[in-house]
């Protein structure tokens, strides 16, 4: 890329509005050019293929791929571009996870807008970035000053993960799309979860995820 080359950026995202939000914050920067979006995995590796971006901005959970699956997929086809994840979850094994993979940046997608440009700069200067919600969270838990929320201990891997997608503004169809489930099998999953944690009214849920959503 010259120097005086639009940075060129592909987004992958599951929901519209959430991308029409980053690519408006990130061409306003006139260095900047999204080439391409996804809402899912798959077309997020056909357009990385197709367009060689100079940096992939992905969501780590999509339906198919999910961001880890793409940039496994990537690092096999030897494809181009600097990796930013895009996360609704501050957790420690999957920030680590991510820098085992050569992500550059890891942004918080509740202040994506806000950090996204700072985050981009970062990575085309050859930086990492990451949100800074992250990182005090990060250190609030290896100095022992976070702790757990109750109930969640007794959640399984699998009504964590649904927890984790309730969390996303996921509907009970849309979850069980994810999980290759059944309609029913996920609001069983949202009665055991809600049971456990002590929630209850039709909106109890999802105020506890989105409350608790880096503890998840």
């Amino acid at each position: 890329m010259k120097s005086t080359d639009p940075t060129k950026i592909v987004i992958a995202d599951d929901h519209p509005m959430f991308r029409a939000g980053l690519r408006q914050a990130i061409e306003a920067d006139r260095t900047m050019a999204v080439v391409g979006e996804a809402g899912d995995g798959e077309t997020a590796l056909a357009l990385i293929d197709e367009f060689a971006p100079d940096v992939v901005v992905l969501d780590v959970n999509m339906p198919g791929m999910s961001g880890f699956d793409v940039i496994a997929a990537m690092r096999r086809r030897s494809l181009p571009g600097e990796i930013i994840l895009l996360t609704m979850h501050s957790e420690e094994s999957m920030f680590a996870k991510a820098l085992s993979l050569g992500v550059r940046g890891y942004v918080l997608k509740d202040s994506a807008a806000i950090d996204i440009i700072a985050c981009l700069n970062a990575v085309r200067r050859g930086q990492t970035y990451t949100s800074a919600a992250v990182t005090t969270y990060l250190f609030k838990r290896a100095t022992g000053t976070i702790k757990p929320v109750e109930g969640l201990n007794s959640l399984t891997p699998t009504e964590r993960r649904v927890l984790r997608l309730i969390a996303e503004y996921k509907t009970s169809r849309e979850i069980a799309a994810d999980l290759g489930v059944s309609h029913r099998t996920i609001e069983n999953h949202r009665n055991h979860i809600a049971a456990k944690l002590g929630v209850s009214g039709s909106h109890g849920l999802i105020k506890f995820a989105l409350k608790h959503s880096s503890d998840i």
